[in-house]
């Protein structure tokens, strides 16, 4: 079973404003999440208090472009105040090291620095959403460090557990800190989710598989804390440079995650950081949600409209665009795509990649209708993505 990522970690914890009510937040604005309920700060205070932290943990919905835009405000803020900095990126594993030490002293072109890291394979989202991050950290020499580890391993975790993977193929990752009780609770509802769960019995918090899936999430979770207290370390001697985490919300929200594994190591001097949707926390727990939230204006009807989207998970499989899952009640499900499909054709052209393949997705005017053809097994089967009219 593959590792969710943070929009399923997303599900039941946020929720939207109803139809026509007013935003709880104000746009632009910082609130600190410590509390019962959420208190606007002033950037000032906030970012000055965060300067001072050894690890400072910036979150993200990964396919949103306004979270990036924040993270690198955040960024530039922070290093005003702290001009030493590294910054760890959660979307590189460890293996790709050597290339972002050659990215940052300038010796790779931005094709080149993508195509050496495999964007494509290890990280299935547009890379325009990171590009601005990446130049940020090599026009001003900020070391950045790969926080995670080969999605094969994570794989062989949710398979087989922590007890079943040799430790040789654990990439030098220590057996994590066990998971609090809520951390627990909120991956036992991301499990019965997924797609391998409808239509079987309930699942219960004792079955293997469950039992797996936490130990694939909490690696996940140890391996980049680790990265990040090596970070920590290494700059201690030195400058004390501030380390900076790129890291999905689903990672750091209420503290379960990432921060979790960095207590277990003897690192509290942490702060986290996440962006919110105006009408995002409206209603919902915000004690112990983060150090404190950043409001990112909400979609309204005076917006671009939310672009056109599947609903599947995406990644290559020899060399072929191939759907890892897809998402119930989406408009993958039903125009008939199943998990395991490899995309051969779309709109009549043949599928060179996955970012093609989203962009060619989000291009599609509502309304309009889009051939797709893939391959299931050995059969090629023809499909056609009815994409809805605009509201």
């Amino acid at each position: 079973m593959r590792l969710l990522r943070t929009a399923a970690l997303s599900a039941g914890l946020f929720s939207s404003a109803a139809g026509g009510a007013q935003p709880c937040l104000e746009p632009g604005a910082w609130y600190s999440a410590t509390g019962s309920e959420l208190q606007r700060v002033p950037s000032s205070r906030l970012l000055a208090q965060m300067s001072g932290r050894d690890i400072v943990l910036l979150g993200e919905q990964h396919d949103a472009a306004d979270d990036h835009i924040w993270q690198l405000q955040t960024l530039a803020a922070l290093r005003e105040l702290r001009p030493g900095m590294v910054i760890g990126f959660e979307q590189f594993p460890r293996r790709v090291q050597p290339v972002l030490d050659q990215w940052i002293a300038g010796s790779l072109t931005e094709k080149q620095f993508l195509e050496a890291v495999d964007w494509r394979k290890v990280w299935n989202m547009p890379a325009e959403l990171y590009v601005p991050l990446f130049r940020f950290a090599r026009i001003n020499r900020i070391p950045i460090i790969a926080l995670n580890v080969d999605r094969e391993l994570t794989q062989a975790l949710a398979e087989k557990g922590w007890d079943g993977v040799p430790s040789a193929l654990k990439e030098g990752v220590s057996r994590p800190a066990p998971a609090a009780e809520a951390y627990l609770e909120t991956l036992y509802r991301v499990y019965k989710m997924h797609p391998r769960r409808r239509g079987t019995n309930e699942a219960q918090r004792s079955d293997p598989d469950f039992l797996y899936f936490v130990d694939s999430q909490l690696t996940w979770d140890r391996a980049m804390a680790e990265a990040l207290a090596q970070g920590a370390k290494a700059t201690s001697a030195g400058d004390r440079s501030l380390v900076v985490g790129i890291i999905g919300s689903g990672h750091l929200r209420y503290g379960y995650g990432v921060r979790h594994q960095l207590h277990a190591l003897g690192i509290d001097n942490v702060g986290t950081l996440l962006p919110v949707a105006t009408d995002g926390v409206c209603g919902t727990r915000s004690e112990g949600l983060a150090d404190a939230v950043f409001a990112v204006p909400s979609v309204t009807a005076h917006d671009e409209p939310p672009r056109p989207r599947l609903g599947v998970r995406l990644e290559l499989a020899d060399g072929s665009v191939q759907i890892a899952e897809v998402t119930p009640g989406s408009l993958a499900e039903s125009s008939g795509l199943k998990s395991g499909d490899r995309i051969v054709m779309l709109a009549g052209a043949p599928v060179r990649g996955v970012d093609a393949l989203i962009a060619a997705v989000r291009g599609q005017p509502a309304g309009t209708w889009m051939p797709i053809q893939v391959r299931r097994g050995t059969d090629t089967i023809d499909l056609v993505v009815k994409f809805p009219p605009a509201q």
